[in-house]
């Protein structure tokens, strides 16, 4: 299910002509990083290592790994301000909703942080 959810994210920035010809390049890269790492995430959020913040990004909750969860924070980071730009959005209400749909979308045992800033196991 996460991996749909991804997919159609970066299928609604790429294929509808979201970004200039350059930046859907970019997007392109960081579509193909996002996938190679989503098993590590999945396996680290199983773990209970990372969660899934109210923003759309990962926090760390155990452990010392920033390396992965920095990584992909960077790499929404750009997704969310690409969407943002076409949508006349924020970058930051862009997280916000995607926040939702990942939240919705995690298994059962995932850390969760609901809107008022609490966190929960889904």
């Amino acid at each position: 299910m996460k991996t749909y959810l991804l997919r159609f994210l970066f299928a609604a920035v790429l294929m509808l002509g979201v970004v200039p010809f350059t930046q859907a390049q970019d997007l392109g890269a960081i579509r193909s990083r996002m996938e190679k790492r989503i098993g590590q995430i999945d396996t680290l959020k199983t773990q209970g290592v990372l969660g899934e913040d109210n923003r759309g990004f990962l926090s760390v909750r155990s452990g010392d790994d920033q390396g992965v969860a920095a990584a992909e924070n960077a790499d929404r980071a750009a997704v969310y301000a690409a969407i943002a730009q076409k949508a006349g959005s924020s970058a930051d209400a862009v997280g916000k909703a995607r926040a939702k749909q990942i939240a919705a979308a995690s298994a059962k045992g995932v850390w969760v942080q609901a809107e008022n800033g609490q966190w929960a196991k889904k």
